[in-house]
């Protein structure tokens, strides 16, 4: 967006987004709702939502209204996107202006696979932006599931990507994941059911998020997050809770640089035989003869595999 005199507007941040309307909280902390002034929608960005939570934008307060209207988005400092789920050649910010991206896995109730892990990692890994693996749900499992985690946090640890468990319903951990969000802009993301409102209840009492239950019949989430929407927290920082992600559409990942989004494959990729090796069928691949000496975890490749047949760059 073009640049322009900024004097006679206020400056804000984006707290919540329902699509046509935002809610854009200022300085000094009062909460407004605004539109967006309708010729930035004409600018050709391939974006379902062209405002997102945790944007700073300029707005002018609408004459005789409560309401305003946003002039200007300043720069972002990072975003996260994902393709839309119903435009295959659109993006979709999910937030902007990040410090870390939490997201919430379960072994069961819903089961969190690792497709759908490695292909958020992927995402954060493109744009730059730290994330840790949050365990949910640590008091229900059986021995078997435990054994389970215990496999994925060491393989996602070695890497170097930092993994908690935790347990809303009996506090254990929370006190680490307090720690992690506080004074930074956290992104809380993860299937529906998964347990994000009741965490952040769970760390903020005060928030009072809606929580879901689990459908019986699918063991999925039922949707409590509508909307993208941003919350103080009163130990300090901002969580950013997302409505259920059921898939993780890449965008914008090119297959010639997928393997860089994998940090274990960035340390090897360099001693293929060929520079552009997509590390699937090429003769003297690094990248498969490590997974082949388990210095690779074989469900990473796979996925990394899965990953390269899609249209990862629609």
């Amino acid at each position: 967006m073009s640049k322009k005199n900024t004097d006679s507007l206020i400056k804000g941040r984006v707290i919540r987004s329902t699509g046509s309307w935002y809610t854009v909280m200022s300085a000094d902390n009062n909460i407004r709702d605004c539109r967006l002034r309708g010729k930035y929608r004409l600018q050709g960005l391939r974006t379902t939502n062209p405002v997102a939570v945790g944007d700073l934008v300029y707005f002018k307060i609408e004459p005789g209204k409560e309401t305003g209207v946003i002039e200007q988005i300043e720069d972002r400092a990072n975003v996260i996107v994902r393709k839309s789920t119903n435009l295959s050649k659109a993006a979709h910010i999910i937030a902007s202006n990040l410090d870390q991206a939490l997201l919430v896995v379960t072994i069961d109730q819903p089961r969190t696979s690792t497709g759908f892990v490695d292909r958020f990692l992927a995402t954060t890994e493109a744009y730059h932006l730290k994330s840790t693996l949050i365990f949910n749900k640590i008091d229900l499992y059986t021995p078997a599931q435990m054994e389970e985690l215990r496999l994925l946090k060491n393989v996602y640890a070695t890497i170097g990507y930092q993994v908690l468990e935790v347990s809303a319903e009996t506090g254990q951990n929370l006190d680490q994941l307090k720690a992690l969000m506080k004074d930074k802009v956290s992104l809380f993301s993860g299937h529906s059911g998964v347990g994000k409102s009741a965490l952040i209840n769970a760390i903020d009492s005060g928030l009072n998020i809606r929580i879901g239950d689990i459908s019986v019949a699918h063991h999925k989430g039922k949707h409590t997050t509508t909307f993208a929407e941003m919350h103080p927290l009163s130990f300090g920082g901002w969580i950013i809770d997302t409505p259920g992600i059921k898939e993780f559409g890449l965008y914008d990942l090119e297959k010639e640089t997928l393997a860089q989004r994998f940090p274990e494959m960035r340390k090897n990729m360099s001693e293929c035989r060929f520079a552009n090796c997509t590390h699937r069928s090429e003769p003297g691949c690094a990248i498969k003869q490590a997974v082949e000496n388990g210095q690779i975890a074989a469900f990473r490749y796979k996925n990394y595999l899965n990953m390269m047949s899609d249209e990862v760059s629609a």
